[in-house]
């Protein structure tokens, strides 16, 4: 309809031009505008630099030690029959999907590579009745333990590892611009009091 005043509209966000902003010579640019752009620039820089260098530095640091980790679990593990000495908790919902992934503490017999025969406690699926023979990973000494690292999971470690290094160097980026940004503030607050503290006495009147 003609003559309606048309509802007011948000302001343009001027963070996108912030950088630009500050670099453009103008009347209103203060040395601090052109010092800040700059660093939030090298430090953009910085971190797309940096980031990619460090994953792949402490990825494949991460992943030779989840190999040598591995070497020696497959050297100091070996998978052997054990059987249950006591009969396992039954799950309150047989046949569920929950049951299928729940395993229980039991203790079971086994046999050590030198022939002791000795008993220590393993997760089994539930409702095993005592007598039950399982195939578990077992130390030198006997004591149940997990299998050894395969190739996914050490891959799988190696490229987290490299992957939080590279969060690492954002975040570390984007703590130095946060400095930088209250450093430059509280210098600007400090230009603007000592300015007003010269211009103030020119507005007061004396009476």
């Amino acid at each position: 309809m003609a003559g309606e005043t048309p509802s007011a509209q948000p302001p343009p966000d001027p963070s996108a031009h912030a950088v630009l902003w500050r670099l453009r010579r103008n009347g209103l640019r203060r040395r601090t505008d052109v010092l800040r752009a700059w660093i939030g620039l090298g430090l953009l820089l910085a971190v797309l630099a940096v980031a990619p260098v460090a994953a792949v530095l402490v990825g494949d640091a991460a992943l030779r030690h989840y190999e040598d980790t591995a070497r020696h679990q497959r050297l100091t593990r070996h998978e052997t029959t054990a059987t249950l000495t006591r009969d396992a908790p039954r799950h309150p919902e047989p046949g569920s999907d929950e049951e299928k992934k729940t395993r229980y503490p039991v203790e079971v017999r086994l046999t050590t590579r030198e022939g002791r025969t000795r008993t220590t406690r393993a997760e089994v699926r539930p409702g095993l009745p005592a007598g039950s023979e399982i195939r578990i990973w077992a130390t030198v000494d006997g004591d149940a333990t997990d299998p050894p690292l395969t190739r996914e999971q050490i891959r799988s470690r190696g490229m987290g590892w490299g992957l939080l290094a590279a969060i690492g160097v954002a975040l570390t980026g984007a703590a130095a611009h946060a400095v930088t940004v209250l450093a430059l503030h509280r210098r600007n607050l400090a230009a603007w009091d000592a300015a007003w503290a010269e211009t103030a006495p020119r507005w007061t009147t004396p009476t």
